[in-house]
């Protein structure tokens, strides 16, 4: 792996933080690849020295960069003649701005007038009072409460008709199924919710780009139902009231106030801290804060907060008082003794309160291990007491793939020419195939990238091992390692015909499986390893990995139940059957302080 000098990493740093892209960097200074730029970026944390700037400020700083480039490309002169056009388009703007709101203010006799455009002119002028008030920003008088209302009853399901009815409360936590739409929901509660009261209303999630999703949809809802196209970030509505959306960094959550929203808090690294700092933005009475999250592992700091564990203490009082159970939870909810009302929706509720009708249980259920089954869509915790991985460092393997510029899935080379390798892990009675294709490290600082997961329910190895041969046509895949149990060894035949030298043969013993969970424990210990956050279901087959010891009792050895009742950790196994390719040795030193004994 290439190594760069601190003089090269102060440059880069120095260019980012004059906005140069990460391209542009790695061009300048002559790197053999933008990715390490990335990692720079994300260790350095550069982001946050960033400032905040104007549009003006953007175009201007761009503008200079442009123009100091020796050889300009053809594109880079049409960049700054738009850049220079849409500059000016600004300036005259601004400057007609200003001499029709000073003859506004002359003609109301210098008393201003209500915000918004509409009530300035002089009484008379019927027709320009209304052409203004078409160009208010925002406008929450086009979308009236009749409209919402009528929405909310004809198109919310059971389940979300039920979260409504509950709006009133100061602090809702909802245990919720993964694709139920409670996302979906909670954009159209808060729309209306600060369109009706001029409440401001903040959106916090586990990542950014899933409080993105928040505004796609609250733009979408404006749109469709009402004609209104909002913009900004954040979104400011006429009345006042301001949609904003945040990550779980702690540092964008500072001196905001509104009902607060909270997505996937059981997936929040340093929750804590996360719930300090954010439920300090609704601390008024007035504002109130729903918690709304899948499960993930009982050792999450989060998981006190929803036992209400964290309320009680060593209160014995408290300590006595009788929370609801499970199933008087999923029954319409139920308020608590710590003053929060919880609610639980699986997938099961969610079907039968009218989901079913775009989601089929049975194949949800026949598509996943039943861990991944039961954390993501049943709402149960996973006990990683005696799991091999912690779940905080398997958060801190979830990236967003939008920082993977080198890779577009949806492309016909999906990553180019750089090498990736394959893992595939074969059904057994009554569980899932799963493939998946792994970028490996190249560069210092890089870790193992999981680009993508494919998985196969109910397929005969010839249609497997097809489709596995499809998705090599797209890479340049150097390495792929099948397990031969099973069906793998059809699929391991087929491949071994179309990609002899590819192709490699895993066989399944104590030592084998030992070596694989050691390497993965070495990848991930290190941060050597990261993959889609949205992608839940491998956290979820990590911590299915377990220590026991060998039928001897006289080793320790690590399992997954692998059975058709509990299925296996397929994930893992897949990208463990890819990253063996490297060796356990890499560097010559072992990450992790694991290590084998024999029983005295």
């Amino acid at each position: 792996m290439a190594t760069y000098p601190d003089e090269i990493k102060d440059a880069a740093a120095r260019l980012y933080l004059q906005r140069y892209t990460p391209a542009e960097i790695a061009k300048k200074l002559n790197l053999n690849s933008v990715r390490v730029i990335y990692t720079w970026v994300k260790k350095g944390n550069w982001g946050s020295l960033l400032t905040e700037e104007s549009v003006e400020d953007c175009i201007t700083r761009r503008i200079n960069v442009l123009v100091k480039r020796d050889n300009k490309t053809s594109l880079e002169l049409d960049e700054i003649d738009r850049l220079i056009e849409h500059h000016v388009k600004l300036l005259v703007q601004r400057s007609k701005h200003a001499e029709k709101m000073a003859a506004i203010g002359h003609g109301a006799g210098g008393n201003g007038g209500a915000p918004g455009g509409v009530g300035f002119m002089a009484a008379g002028e019927d027709e320009k009072p209304a052409k203004l008030g078409k160009r208010v920003k925002n406008d929450v008088s086009l979308m009236p409460a009749e409209k919402f209302a009528e929405f909310a009853e004809n198109s919310l399901f059971e389940y979300q008709k039920i979260c409504r009815a509950n709006l009133h409360l100061a602090i809702r936590n909802i245990l919720k199924s993964r694709q139920v739409g409670m996302t979906w929901y909670f954009a159209f509660e808060a729309l209306e919710n600060a369109c009706l009261t001029g409440d401001n209303q903040i959106f916090v999630s586990a990542s950014k780009r899933q409080s993105e999703i928040f505004r796609r949809y609250i733009v979408k809802f404006a749109q469709e139902l009402f004609g209104v196209t909002l913009t900004g970030t954040p979104i400011v509505l006429s009345n006042g009231a301001s949609l904003i959306f945040l990550s779980t960094n702690k540092n964008t959550a500072q001196g905001e106030t509104g009902h607060l929203y909270c997505d996937e808090y059981f997936w929040v690294p340093k929750f804590q801290l996360f719930k300090d700092v954010a439920g300090a933005m609704a601390t008024h009475d007035k504002f109130r804060r729903t918690y709304f999250s899948t499960p993930s592992a009982k050792t999450h700091d989060a998981y006190p907060f929803w036992t209400g564990k964290e309320w009680a203490g060593k209160d014995k009082k408290r300590l006595a008082e009788k929370f609801p159970d499970f199933d008087e939870m999923r029954d319409g909810g139920r308020m608590c003794p710590d003053g929060q009302w919880r609610y639980v929706i699986t997938l099961a509720d969610a079907c039968a309160g009218g989901l079913s009708k775009y989601v089929t249980f049975q194949r949800i259920k026949d598509e996943h291990s039943p861990d991944a089954f039961n954390l993501l869509y049943m709402c149960v915790f996973i006990d990683s007491g005696d799991s091999v991985f912690r779940f905080d460092m398997l958060v801190r393997c979830e990236v967003d793939p939008a920082t993977w510029q080198d890779f577009k899935a949806s492309d016909r080379r999906p990553f180019g020419e750089r090498e990736v390798w394959g893992g595939f892990d074969p059904a057994r009675t009554g569980d899932t195939s799963t493939f998946v294709v792994v970028a490996p490290p190249t560069l210092e600082g890089e870790r193992f990238r999981v680009l993508e997961t494919y998985r196969w329910n109910g397929m005969n190895f010839k249609y497997q091992a097809d489709q596995i041969i499809k998705i090599m046509a797209k890479y340049r895949m150097t390495y792929v390692g099948v397990d031969v149990t099973g069906i793998g060894r059809g699929v391991f035949e087929r491949l071994q015909i179309a990609a002899p030298r590819e192709v490699r043969d895993i066989h399944y013993s104590t030592e084998t499986k030992n070596n694989l969970v050691m390497k993965m424990i070495d990848t991930v210990e290190a941060d050597r390893i990261e993959w889609d956050a949205e992608n839940k279901s491998i956290a979820a087959s990590f911590l299915a990995i377990r220590r026991t010891s060998t039928a001897s009792g006289n080793a320790l050895t690590f399992v997954a139940e692998r059975s058709a009742e509990t299925g296996h950790a397929d994930e893992f196994f897949a990208i463990s059957h890819a990253v063996i390719h490297e060796p356990l040795n890499f560097d010559t030193q072992r990450k992790s302080t694991w290590f084998f004994e024999r029983a005295a």
